[in-house]
């Protein structure tokens, strides 16, 4: 069976963005922010990428999907591209994460529970009162 070689770059914005799942303009935006390195380009202009570039982009999607800042991204590439780092420093920012996440989380049941007994305080008719939108106004 022979195996398809794909390419391994070059790539254009367009191709970098798909092959990482992130838009060319996140693309863009990584790079203004100095996540991801500033890039060749070509005689005309056009940015060129590599898998390495790539390989970075997914880390920073992989990353945003589990809700970590730009700041703690920036600090989490630092850390998984220095191959002498401490784990421990990876272990410190991710449990700092989950206590951000474990508060946001408490914060919004908080609201929902707000908004479940308001709602059924309103009779949703056809009459002006509120009790949702007289909340909403104190």
């Amino acid at each position: 069976m022979n195996e398809v070689s794909l390419p391994s770059g070059p790539f254009n914005i367009g191709e970098a963005a798909s092959r990482s799942g992130v838009s060319a303009k996140m693309v863009r935006h990584y790079e203004s922010l100095g996540l991801l390195p500033k890039v060749g380009r070509t005689d005309a202009g056009y940015r060129q990428y590599t898998d390495k570039e790539v390989h970075t982009l997914r880390f920073i999607r992989r990353a945003r999907d589990l809700g970590f800042s730009m700041a703690e991204i920036a600090e989490l590439l630092k850390l998984w591209q220095d191959r002498r780092r401490a784990s421990a420093n990876v272990k410190r920012i991710a449990l700092a994460h989950v206590a951000d996440l474990d508060r946001r989380m408490k914060e919004m049941d908080a609201m929902k529970r707000t908004l479940e007994r308001l709602a059924a305080c309103c009779q949703g008719d056809h009459r002006p009162d509120c009790p949702i939108l007289d909340e909403l106004a104190d």
